[in-house]
């Protein structure tokens, strides 16, 4: 596959994903976030599980928590975003922030205004979009990935919880936290 084809087969996935994300959150649970948030991670996992099996099959079983998790954030990320996460940071304690300072999948994520600021005969001063709704609807977006990396983990042993922070966007933190 050259480097044009791989182009477009990425647009088609972050597509893929913006519409999955869509589908959840507008028309199959639109009155129920949390099940569509659920629903967006279960996929995630499932990928994220069934490519950590692609990517580990010629290597020996990682040795401890960390090794698992320099994996993720050099080769899976590498696979998936074609580079590496920019920071690893961990309290030695079963926590780990991985830090993209550009995270792909948010980059062509837009919002769509709501109904009232969709007549184009407004002006520019019409109010911007509600600031929570705003962050509602792009961490939606970061379900299935949250879904990918602790998929990933748990196919390697290692059972967690991922959560993400995107207080700086497109810049977003992953906090996976290593179940005892």
């Amino acid at each position: 596959m050259g480097g044009r084809d791989r182009e477009v087969c990425e647009s088609c996935v972050e597509s893929m994903i913006i519409e999955m994300v869509s589908a959840y959150s507008n028309r199959f649970y639109s009155s129920k976030p949390e099940i569509a948030a659920r629903r967006i991670e279960a996929i995630g996992f499932q990928v994220g599980h069934q490519l950590s099996e692609r990517y580990t099959m010629e290597r020996p079983r990682f040795s401890d928590h960390l090794e698992a998790i320099k994996f993720i954030c050099k080769d899976f990320w590498s696979e998936l975003f074609k580079k590496q996460i920019d920071n690893l940071k961990t309290n030695h304690r079963g926590t780990f922030v991985l830090q993209d300072n550009r995270f792909r999948w948010l980059t062509r994520v837009s919002i769509e205004p709501s109904p009232a600021n969709t007549d184009l005969s407004q002006d520019d001063s019409s109010p911007p979009p509600d600031d929570s709704k705003v962050a509602q609807a792009t961490s939606m977006h970061l379900y299935f990935p949250c879904g990918i990396i602790r998929g990933a983990l748990t196919n390697l042993g290692i059972p967690c919880a991922v959560s993400a922070d995107m207080s700086n966007l497109p810049a977003c933190s992953f906090v996976i936290r290593i179940k005892a």
